[in-house]
């Protein structure tokens, strides 16, 4: 299964590494049957977010994309854009889902509201509690 971590749940993994998203993170990046999958665009946000709001925590993201990096594939942002695109309010949101279609993604797995209320089924959105319970 093929599954794209959305910048808010590493966000999570870093800050509260105790957290359903973290729990989600370790499932999709290290279960045998999973490929953890994010973009270039999701780790150029990751430090902007973290230069921004999380300035203290950023020796601690560092560590972190340090130490799992081996285990994502990290894929390009195409610049083809998807009609469900427009199914996305925020449209800071829309190259996630844009990366995620290009990578073949089956899952995305996201905290966020504009992705879980879009009405979007390929890739199949999840929050952390749905992907934890999701039997593969």
């Amino acid at each position: 299964m093929r599954v794209f971590i959305d910048t808010n749940i590493l966000i999570s993994c870093v800050i509260w590494p105790e957290s359903k998203p973290s729990l989600a993170f370790f499932k999709a990046a290290y279960a045998c049957n999973n490929k953890a999958v994010i973009c270039e665009y999701s780790v150029e946000e990751l430090y902007r977010v973290f230069k921004r709001k999380f300035s203290g925590y950023i020796p601690e993201m560092t560590n972190f994309l340090a130490k799992h990096m081996p285990v994502l594939e990290i894929v390009p942002l195409p610049s083809e854009q998807y009609v469900s695109e427009q199914l996305i309010r925020d449209e800071n949101d829309r190259p996630i889902l844009r990366a995620a279609i290009y990578a073949e993604t089956d899952i995305l797995l996201t905290g966020d509201k504009d992705f879980l209320e879009s009405g979007i089924t390929t890739p199949c959105i999840m929050n952390s509690s749905e992907f934890l319970a999701f039997e593969q």
